[in-house]
Protein backbone atom coordinates (compact mmCIF):
# COMPACT_ATOMS: atom_id res chain seq x y z
CA UNK A 1 0.00 0.00 0.00
CA UNK A 2 3.04 2.29 0.09
CA UNK A 3 4.17 4.44 -2.82
CA UNK A 4 7.91 4.74 -3.46
CA UNK A 5 9.37 7.45 -1.22
CA UNK A 6 5.86 8.27 -0.06
CA UNK A 7 5.03 10.07 -3.33
CA UNK A 8 1.38 9.76 -4.38
CA UNK A 9 0.56 10.88 -7.95
CA UNK A 10 -2.53 13.00 -8.56
CA UNK A 11 -4.81 12.23 -11.49
CA UNK A 12 -6.94 15.09 -12.84
CA UNK A 13 -10.55 14.16 -13.54
CA UNK A 14 -13.67 15.98 -14.64
CA UNK A 15 -17.11 15.13 -13.25
CA UNK A 16 -20.08 16.30 -15.29
CA UNK A 17 -23.14 17.29 -13.26
CA UNK A 18 -25.85 18.65 -15.53
CA UNK A 19 -24.27 21.62 -17.28
CA UNK A 20 -21.49 21.93 -14.72
CA UNK A 21 -18.06 20.34 -15.02
CA UNK A 22 -16.50 19.72 -11.62
CA UNK A 23 -12.68 19.48 -11.56
CA UNK A 24 -11.29 16.83 -9.25
CA UNK A 25 -8.09 15.10 -8.21
CA UNK A 26 -8.03 11.31 -7.84
CA UNK A 27 -5.40 9.71 -5.60
CA UNK A 28 -5.00 5.94 -5.62
CA UNK A 29 -3.26 3.56 -3.24
CA UNK A 30 -0.36 1.65 -4.75
CA UNK A 31 -0.69 -2.04 -5.57
CA UNK A 32 -4.46 -2.41 -5.03
CA UNK A 33 -6.54 -3.09 -8.13
CA UNK A 34 -9.96 -4.04 -6.78
CA UNK A 35 -12.31 -3.56 -3.81
CA UNK A 36 -10.65 -0.24 -3.04
CA UNK A 37 -12.37 1.92 -0.39
CA UNK A 38 -12.92 5.56 -1.34
CA UNK A 39 -13.39 8.96 0.23
CA UNK A 40 -14.68 12.28 -1.09
CA UNK A 41 -12.57 15.20 0.15
CA UNK A 42 -14.14 18.64 0.62
CA UNK A 43 -12.09 21.78 1.28
CA UNK A 44 -12.83 24.87 3.32
CA UNK A 45 -13.98 28.35 2.34
CA UNK A 46 -11.60 30.15 -0.08
CA UNK A 47 -9.50 26.97 -0.40
CA UNK A 48 -9.26 24.42 -3.22
CA UNK A 49 -9.05 20.71 -4.00
CA UNK A 50 -5.23 20.64 -4.06
CA UNK A 51 -5.12 21.47 -0.36
CA UNK A 52 -7.15 18.39 0.54
CA UNK A 53 -5.45 16.12 -2.01
CA UNK A 54 -1.95 16.99 -0.83
CA UNK A 55 -2.74 16.49 2.85
CA UNK A 56 -5.45 14.01 3.83
CA UNK A 57 -5.66 12.54 0.30
CA UNK A 58 -2.00 11.59 0.37
CA UNK A 59 -2.28 10.24 3.92
CA UNK A 60 -5.24 8.07 2.92
CA UNK A 61 -3.55 6.69 -0.20
CA UNK A 62 -0.59 5.58 1.90
CA UNK A 63 -3.10 3.64 4.01
CA UNK A 64 -4.90 1.93 1.14
CA UNK A 65 -7.81 4.35 0.61
CA UNK A 66 -8.54 6.10 -2.70
CA UNK A 67 -9.87 9.66 -2.67
CA UNK A 68 -11.32 12.31 -4.92
CA UNK A 69 -10.91 15.94 -3.94
CA UNK A 70 -13.18 18.37 -5.78
CA UNK A 71 -13.44 22.13 -6.11
CA UNK A 72 -16.68 23.30 -4.56
CA UNK A 73 -18.74 25.90 -6.49
CA UNK A 74 -16.92 29.25 -6.86
CA UNK A 75 -13.64 27.80 -5.54
CA UNK A 76 -10.34 26.67 -7.01
CA UNK A 77 -10.49 26.32 -10.78
CA UNK A 78 -14.12 27.44 -10.59
CA UNK A 79 -13.43 30.86 -9.09
CA UNK A 80 -15.74 33.57 -10.34
CA UNK A 81 -15.16 36.81 -8.36
CA UNK A 82 -18.22 38.58 -9.74
CA UNK A 83 -20.45 35.58 -9.09
CA UNK A 84 -19.05 35.17 -5.58
CA UNK A 85 -20.33 38.65 -4.81
CA UNK A 86 -23.79 37.27 -5.60
CA UNK A 87 -23.53 35.05 -2.53
CA UNK A 88 -24.64 38.06 -0.53
CA UNK A 89 -28.00 37.20 -2.05
CA UNK A 90 -29.70 34.44 0.01
CA UNK A 91 -31.24 32.90 -3.11
CA UNK A 92 -27.81 32.61 -4.76
CA UNK A 93 -26.35 31.14 -1.59
CA UNK A 94 -29.09 28.52 -1.45
CA UNK A 95 -28.61 27.66 -5.13
CA UNK A 96 -24.88 27.07 -4.71
CA UNK A 97 -25.40 25.09 -1.51
CA UNK A 98 -27.75 22.72 -3.29
CA UNK A 99 -25.33 22.51 -6.22
CA UNK A 100 -22.51 21.53 -3.87
CA UNK A 101 -24.61 18.71 -2.39
CA UNK A 102 -25.52 17.42 -5.85
CA UNK A 103 -21.89 17.50 -6.97
CA UNK A 104 -20.72 15.62 -3.89
CA UNK A 105 -23.28 12.89 -4.55
CA UNK A 106 -22.05 12.71 -8.16
CA UNK A 107 -18.51 12.25 -6.85
CA UNK A 108 -19.70 9.34 -4.74
CA UNK A 109 -21.18 7.93 -7.96
CA UNK A 110 -17.66 7.89 -9.44
CA UNK A 111 -16.72 5.33 -6.81
CA UNK A 112 -20.01 3.46 -6.60
CA UNK A 113 -20.35 2.96 -10.36
CA UNK A 114 -16.81 1.71 -10.95
CA UNK A 115 -16.13 -1.97 -10.29
CA UNK A 116 -12.62 -1.15 -9.10
CA UNK A 117 -13.98 0.36 -5.89
CA UNK A 118 -15.90 -1.14 -2.98
CA UNK A 119 -19.24 0.67 -2.92
CA UNK A 120 -19.87 -0.54 0.63
CA UNK A 121 -16.79 1.33 1.91
CA UNK A 122 -17.22 4.98 1.02
CA UNK A 123 -16.60 7.98 3.24
CA UNK A 124 -16.64 11.77 3.33
CA UNK A 125 -13.90 13.96 4.77
CA UNK A 126 -14.65 17.66 5.11
CA UNK A 127 -12.79 20.64 6.50
CA UNK A 128 -14.66 23.73 7.79
CA UNK A 129 -17.09 24.67 4.99
CA UNK A 130 -16.45 21.26 3.43
CA UNK A 131 -17.36 19.61 6.72
CA UNK A 132 -20.81 21.24 6.69
CA UNK A 133 -21.32 20.14 3.08
CA UNK A 134 -20.02 16.63 3.75
CA UNK A 135 -22.22 16.20 6.80
CA UNK A 136 -25.30 17.23 4.83
CA UNK A 137 -24.39 14.78 2.04
CA UNK A 138 -23.86 11.93 4.51
CA UNK A 139 -27.22 12.66 6.14
CA UNK A 140 -29.06 12.16 2.86
CA UNK A 141 -26.86 9.49 1.22
CA UNK A 142 -26.60 6.09 2.99
CA UNK A 143 -23.66 5.12 0.78
CA UNK A 144 -21.46 7.21 3.08
CA UNK A 145 -20.34 4.70 5.71
CA UNK A 146 -17.97 6.90 7.76
CA UNK A 147 -17.54 10.64 8.26
CA UNK A 148 -14.59 12.83 9.26
CA UNK A 149 -15.33 16.45 10.17
CA UNK A 150 -12.41 18.82 10.76
CA UNK A 151 -12.93 22.29 12.21
CA UNK A 152 -16.71 21.92 12.16
CA UNK A 153 -19.48 22.72 14.60
CA UNK A 154 -23.08 23.73 15.04
CA UNK A 155 -24.24 27.16 13.87
CA UNK A 156 -23.14 29.71 16.48
CA UNK A 157 -25.94 30.72 18.82
CA UNK A 158 -27.32 34.05 17.74
CA UNK A 159 -26.44 33.57 14.07
CA UNK A 160 -28.49 36.04 11.98
CA UNK A 161 -31.53 34.32 10.46
CA UNK A 162 -30.62 31.16 12.37
CA UNK A 163 -34.12 29.69 12.19
CA UNK A 164 -34.25 30.22 8.45
CA UNK A 165 -30.77 28.79 7.95
CA UNK A 166 -31.66 25.66 9.88
CA UNK A 167 -34.54 24.94 7.49
CA UNK A 168 -31.92 24.64 4.74
CA UNK A 169 -28.74 23.45 6.45
CA UNK A 170 -28.99 22.34 10.07
CA UNK A 171 -25.77 20.62 11.23
CA UNK A 172 -27.46 19.26 14.36
CA UNK A 173 -30.26 17.61 12.38
CA UNK A 174 -27.74 16.23 9.89
CA UNK A 175 -25.43 14.77 12.52
CA UNK A 176 -28.36 13.04 14.22
CA UNK A 177 -29.30 11.40 10.92
CA UNK A 178 -25.90 9.71 10.55
CA UNK A 179 -26.22 7.90 13.89
CA UNK A 180 -24.91 4.35 13.60
CA UNK A 181 -22.15 5.34 11.18
CA UNK A 182 -18.69 6.10 12.62
CA UNK A 183 -17.98 9.81 13.09
CA UNK A 184 -14.68 11.47 13.92
CA UNK A 185 -14.45 15.18 14.70
CA UNK A 186 -11.06 16.90 14.88
CA UNK A 187 -10.90 20.41 16.31
CA UNK A 188 -8.43 22.99 17.53
CA UNK A 189 -8.74 24.17 21.11
CA UNK A 190 -7.72 27.66 19.92
CA UNK A 191 -10.04 27.81 16.92
CA UNK A 192 -11.65 31.24 16.66
CA UNK A 193 -13.35 30.66 13.30
CA UNK A 194 -15.43 27.70 14.47
CA UNK A 195 -15.56 28.03 18.24
CA UNK A 196 -14.83 24.92 20.35
CA UNK A 197 -18.18 25.38 22.13
CA UNK A 198 -19.96 25.01 18.77
CA UNK A 199 -17.95 21.86 18.01
CA UNK A 200 -18.92 20.45 21.39
CA UNK A 201 -22.59 21.17 20.76
CA UNK A 202 -22.48 19.36 17.41
CA UNK A 203 -20.64 16.40 18.93
CA UNK A 204 -23.16 16.16 21.78
CA UNK A 205 -25.99 15.89 19.24
CA UNK A 206 -24.32 13.04 17.35
CA UNK A 207 -25.20 9.42 17.96
CA UNK A 208 -22.73 6.63 18.53
CA UNK A 209 -20.21 5.59 17.38
CA UNK A 210 -18.43 8.91 17.63
CA UNK A 211 -15.13 10.39 18.71
CA UNK A 212 -13.81 13.92 19.07
CA UNK A 213 -10.09 14.66 19.19
CA UNK A 214 -8.76 18.00 20.33
CA UNK A 215 -5.54 19.56 19.05
CA UNK A 216 -3.53 22.46 20.41
CA UNK A 217 -4.17 24.51 17.30
CA UNK A 218 -6.37 27.14 15.75
CA UNK A 219 -8.59 26.72 12.68
CA UNK A 220 -5.71 25.20 10.71
CA UNK A 221 -5.01 21.75 12.13
CA UNK A 222 -1.47 20.31 12.27
CA UNK A 223 -0.11 17.50 10.12
CA UNK A 224 -0.37 15.12 13.08
CA UNK A 225 -4.15 15.67 13.15
CA UNK A 226 -4.37 14.89 9.43
CA UNK A 227 -2.39 11.66 9.80
CA UNK A 228 -4.45 10.69 12.84
CA UNK A 229 -7.74 11.22 10.99
CA UNK A 230 -6.50 9.28 7.94
CA UNK A 231 -5.44 6.36 10.13
CA UNK A 232 -8.80 6.40 11.92
CA UNK A 233 -10.74 6.39 8.66
CA UNK A 234 -8.64 3.59 7.16
CA UNK A 235 -9.36 1.48 10.25
CA UNK A 236 -13.09 2.15 10.02
CA UNK A 237 -13.21 1.12 6.36
CA UNK A 238 -11.14 -2.01 7.00
CA UNK A 239 -13.56 -2.92 9.78
CA UNK A 240 -16.44 -2.42 7.35
CA UNK A 241 -14.75 -4.86 4.94
CA UNK A 242 -14.42 -7.45 7.70
CA UNK A 243 -18.11 -7.11 8.54
CA UNK A 244 -19.09 -7.60 4.90
CA UNK A 245 -16.95 -10.72 4.56
CA UNK A 246 -18.31 -12.17 7.78
CA UNK A 247 -21.89 -11.57 6.67
CA UNK A 248 -22.61 -8.84 9.24
CA UNK A 249 -24.91 -6.15 7.77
Amino acid sequence: MSHPNGFVPRHSIRIRVGEAVVPGLLLLPDGIDRDVPGAVLLHGYSSRKERMADTVGRALALRGVASIAIDLPLHGDRQAPLEREALRNPAALLRHWRLALTECSATLDCFANNARYDASRLAVVGYSLGAYVGLAVAAQDPRVRAVVLAAAGDLPLGTPFERVLRTVADPVDAVRRIAGRPLLMAHGTLDRTVQPVDAERLFAAAGEPKEIRWWNAGHLLPEAAIDDAAAWLARQLRARSSEEHSGVA
